[in-house]
């Protein structure tokens, strides 16, 4: 079946566009949590899904503040703090102290969790490549551009009343 063809049982597109991308955007949620589940055990088995995508923003930006991080994902300082330390336990990042502020610390990667942290991003990406198979290179392409313009609609303030 085409993907255009698609239909969400109980919901029909053409007339509620809105609840048939409310149901596929759930569906993708909960898939996606699945998918991190999976792919953070790799890194070790007893770290959470959230620490996935902390290591990758600690890839993307090392010396990092655990302040920048909390404000990024949208923790508390006490949150981030804990998830950072079972990473530092399992000897994944690193901290040293901040030349700027002597009260901060700047976190980065270890070797060993730049090794584990690309590990999960080529497991994902072969993940990704295997579920869109079938799909051609635009068609992937539209998928990226479109999602991305979800996220920056997605992150601009609104009104939720």
């Amino acid at each position: 079946m085409d993907t255009d063809e698609r239909t969400v049982p109980g919901i029909d597109p053409a007339h509620d566009p809105f609840r048939a991308v409310e149901s596929e955007l759930g569906l993708l949620l909960r898939r996606s949590h699945a998918m991190s589940r999976q792919l953070t055990r790799q890194v070790h088995p007893d770290l959470e899904p959230s620490a996935s995508p902390l290591l990758a923003r600690i890839a993307k930006t090392p010396d990092v503040r655990a302040s920048e991080l909390a404000a990024l994902f949208g923790v508390g300082r006490g949150t981030m703090s804990r998830q950072l330390a079972r990473l530092d336990e399992l000897g994944l990042i690193e901290r040293r102290a901040d030349p700027d502020d002597s009260r901060g610390q700047l976190i980065r990667l270890t070797e060993l969790g730049t090794r584990r942290s690309e590990e999960v991003r080529a497991a994902g990406r072969a993940f990704l490549r295997r579920a869109l198979r079938s799909w051609s290179d635009d068609d992937a392409a539209l998928l990226a551009t479109q999602l991305a313009r979800l996220n920056l609609d997605l992150g601009a303030p609104q009104d939720l009343g």
